[in-house]
């Protein structure tokens, strides 16, 4: 699993991209965000993803956004802080489950095609066709050849995607072995959270350097120039979240579209109208 595949496509890595390297390694830590803080910035980042929604649909324009990375990494929350606020027909988040029967007799990209953008949205993939190159090949689900025919032909295909005049943006969030750990712990012990625990997660904690190594390899053979990975610290998730959006709207140059003052109209008179005189079920005030 640890042996270097031959890049496909013969494009120079992305800029500033270091071959070979052993993984990412995250900057120094900063002092702990308030929230108050980060709600703040977190407030200003999405008033301005409203606005480039508004350019997206006004210009017609496909983006489609994906966020891999380790279990507890934050890929949701990342996601839910950039949908809030957004309307989810332009903004569509794509979780896929296990594939069927049938969908593992298609072609392996087949599954994910379905969901590409139409002109004015912006696909969120939280996991995506990267999956073979991570989950499936750790977990087993695929040969190693299979991971050797993905990551050759992967970035001739995502070279197809953005000639086609989509938006391909690519996340990586890292988080530290003992910050990975403290999430695990956190989610076994508040039951807000244990559904986010799956067979799969806790067998996949056991494998960390198995996860480094094909993450390692993923990384060299499909950082490319024309589409790039985006590598985010998130050992802190307030940080990670305002980091990645701010860096994704820096990506898509937009403007602000004018729009007319909205103003309500008046009431229409009763004319006549009569409240029915009936009981209906209320729900009950509990709180």
């Amino acid at each position: 699993m640890g042996s270097k595949l031959k890049k496909a496509d013969k494009d120079a890595p992305a800029k500033g991209a270091k071959r070979g390297a052993r993984g990412p390694a995250p900057a120094d830590k900063p002092a702990k965000m308030k929230n108050k803080e980060y709600e703040e910035h977190l407030k200003k980042l999405q008033g301005e993803l409203v606005k480039l929604q508004l350019w997206v649909q006004h210009e017609g324009l496909r983006i489609v956004v994906v966020f891999e990375g380790r279990d507890t990494a934050g890929k949701g929350g990342v996601i839910k802080a950039i949908t809030e606020r957004v309307s989810p027909r332009v903004f569509r988040i794509v979780a896929l489950p296990a594939p069927t029967e049938r969908e593992k007799s298609q072609l392996y990209i087949q599954r994910y095609l379905t969901y590409f953008p139409a002109a004015g949205e912006v696909i969120l993939f939280d996991r995506s066709w990267y999956n073979r190159a991570g989950v499936e090949r750790v977990m087993r689900f695929c040969s190693e050849k299979d991971v050797e025919r993905f990551l050759q032909l992967c970035p001739v295909w995502e070279r197809g995607v953005v000639n086609s005049g989509i938006t391909l943006i690519k996340y990586w969030l890292e988080v530290t072995q003992e910050e990975q750990e403290r999430r695990f712990e956190s989610r076994i012990n508040d039951p807000r959270k244990t559904w986010k625990l799956s067979p799969m997660d806790v067998e996949a904690a056991s494998r960390w350097y198995d996860y480094s190594r094909a993450r390692d390899d993923m990384l060299l053979a499909t950082d490319t120039q024309f589409a790039p990975w985006h590598i985010v610290d998130s050992n802190d998730q307030r940080r990670a979240r305002l980091n990645c959006i701010s860096h994704f709207l820096s990506l898509i140059p937009y403007k602000d579209i004018k729009r007319e003052k909205i103003k309500l109209p008046k009431r229409q008179k009763r004319k006549g109208y009569v409240d029915p005189d009936r009981t209906y079920r209320h729900v009950p005030s509990a709180y």
